[in-house]
Order: C-alpha cells, then sequence, then structure tokens
C-alpha cells in the first residue's frame, strides 16, 4: 500500500494560488499555500507525477525530519539521529545546500552545510567503515536545510535540478524568460486554451512553447533528461516508467494556431531550434517582423 507523505513544491511570490489549482487538478491532498510555496500530501508516485506535470513549480522537496537544537553538538547530534542509509548507499554521493535566518548559532549557510556533512560521513564511516562522497556537479541525493533561529528543516530534493530547465532549450536569446514565469503568466492569463496565441517578441520562443505543451496538455517537463529522485536509494524505475506512459495519453488536440515573431534574425532562429527540439515545429510557426509593424487577426 502506498504511504502518503508531505511534499513542498517551490514557486515564484505570486503564483502560490496557481500552483495550488495545478496540484488540486493533479490530485494533490492537504493542500496548504504558503509564501513562494504550496505544501501538500502525495505517495511516491505522485511525486514522480508532480515533478514531471507540474508547470509553476521550481522544486519539489520532501520534508524528512523536523527539530529544535540548544547548540552546535545538538544540531550534529540530531542530523547524526537521521537514518541516511535509508535514503543513501555507503558507496553513493549527495550535496547539501543550506539556508539560515535569524541564527545565534550559524552566522553562514556554508558552515550550517559543513556540520551537517559531517555527521552524515561520520554515520556511515561508524555503521560500515565507509562514507558516501560529496559532490557539487551530479549528487545521488541533494539535501536542502532550512534553519531559522533554532529550528531546523531537513528536506530532500526530489527534483534535482530547478525545475524550470525543461531540456527543449539548446540556445537562448539575451535575457531569456525563465520557463516557470512563462507557464504561470499564460496560466495567469485569460487564454482559453482554444483560441490562437501570438507573441510578437518571442525571443527564445518560450512563451511560445510552454504555451503549446498547455494547449496539448503535455507533461511540462517531458523533455527532462533527469530528476533527483532518480538517484534516491528506492526509485522505481517500473512505476516512474507507467506514470510517463499514463500521463502522454493524455495528450489532447488543439485547433488553434501559435505563432511568434521577433525583429531579430538571431532570435527567429534560436526560437525556431528550441520549438524543434520541444517536437512543434509543425505546431509554432516563427517569422521575423517588427513589432510595430505587427498585424494581429482578430480572435488571438
Amino acid at each position: 500500500m502506498s504511504i502518503n507523505f508531505k511534499m513542498i513544491a517551490k514557486t515564484f511570490y505570486g503564483f502560490e494560488d496557481v500552483l495550488a489549482d495545478e496540484l488540486l487538478n493533479l490530485g494533490a491532498q492537504k493542500i496548504v499555500k504558503g509564501n513562494r510555496n504550496v505544501s501538500f500530501f502525495g505517495d511516491k508516485g505522485f511525486m514522480y507525477k508532480s515533478n514531471m506535470s507540474l508547470r509553476t513549480a521550481l522544486k519539489i522537496i520532501k520534508p524528512i525530519k523536523e527539530f529544535r537544537f540548544k547548540d552546535l553538538d545538538d544540531y550534529y547530534k540530531k542530523i547524526y539521529e537521521i537514518k541516511w542509509e535509508q535514503y543513501l548507499d555507503h558507496s553513493g554521493s549527495f550535496l547539501i545546500n543550506s539556508v539560515v535566518f535569524h541564527s545565534k548559532i550559524f552566522n553562514n549557510s556554508k558552515f550550517t552545510s559543513l556540520k551537517a556533512k559531517d555527521a552524515i560521513v561520520d554515520r556511515f564511516r561508524n555503521k560500515y567503515n565507509k562514507r558516501p562522497d560529496v559532490n557539487s556537479f551530479s549528487p545521488q541525493l541533494k539535501i536542502e536545510i532550512h534553519v531559522n533561529k533554532n529550528l531546523c528543516t531537513v528536506s530532500l530534493d526530489s527534483s534535482g535540478e530547478s525545475l524550470h530547465k525543461r531540456g527543449y532549450k539548446s540556445d537562448a536569446a539575451i535575457a531569456p524568460m525563465n520557463e516557470v514565469l512563462a507557464a504561470g503568466l499564460i496560466l495567469l492569463s485569460d487564454w482559453n486554451r482554444i483560441s490562437d496565441f501570438h507573441d510578437p517578441m518571442c525571443g527564445s520562443g518560450t512563451l511560445l512553447i510552454e504555451a503549446s505543451l498547455i494547449a496539448h496538455n503535455i507533461p511540462a517537463n517531458i523533455f527532462r533528461d533527469k530528476f533527483g529522485f532518480e538517484g534516491w536509494k528506492d526509485f522505481d524505475a517500473e512505476l516512474w516508467e507507467m506514470i510517463k506512459e499514463v500521463s502522454l495519453e493524455k495528450e489532447t488536440h488543439y485547433y488553434g494556431k501559435i505563432t511568434g515573431s521577433d525583429n531579430f534574425q538571431k532570435a527567429v532562429r534560436i526560437s525556431r531550434e528550441n520549438i524543434e527540439n520541444a517536437l512543434f515545429y509543425e505546431n509554432i510557426k516563427v517569422t521575423k517582423s517588427d513589432f510595430f509593424e505587427t498585424k494581429i487577426a482578430p480572435g488571438t
């Protein structure tokens, strides 16, 4: 039987309502909006599905321990007591990212991470006479530590890289738009996902691609090569493949037109490359055009 647990989806300020609606439509339970985040409950399969499907989430983390600590030794002890062997092999690798607010014990996040690293390594060394490595580039387990005064929350990062990195961009124009920001703006607009969609300053094509993903009901992160949970000790590859297949079966047909234009030929070239990477080369058309000379058909 699947066990539900708490997760937190991080987002941009102002997107909390949109993200909460996404989670509700996806089937999340116990949804609570916060500041730049939304907490919810679901099982392992839902964690996989939310990483792949949510358009306005930047990261999805799984809290595993919350505690108060009196001093540095107490902090070390309580990190040490977490059963890290449930999440990571002694031959694996990990990385810790810490955020600290209003602490009298920690004056910087790096020292917070360093002390936690010592506790984790010591636990493995004492139990197995071996220890996992710290890997800054491609760790099997990414750990997030949040300290506010003397309250510490330890979480596992199920996403890995930020979820705005969809996987379809091979290049970007000057000042490219964040994919999560683009999707959120579209979802906040009054676009009905039926009428035509046009971006007269398309740049790298981000708004166009995100609009097409939304219109066709294609999961936002279907093109990503890897998620953080794939490196976890309890990763279920069979369940993950099944979730991807089921999600893709929900694709819908869009009868409108999605078009874009830009005054710079380089931007047009880049947007076309990204559109092709997203497999929308037959669905999205981009031309070189001056914004002030652009003519939009009624109903767009």
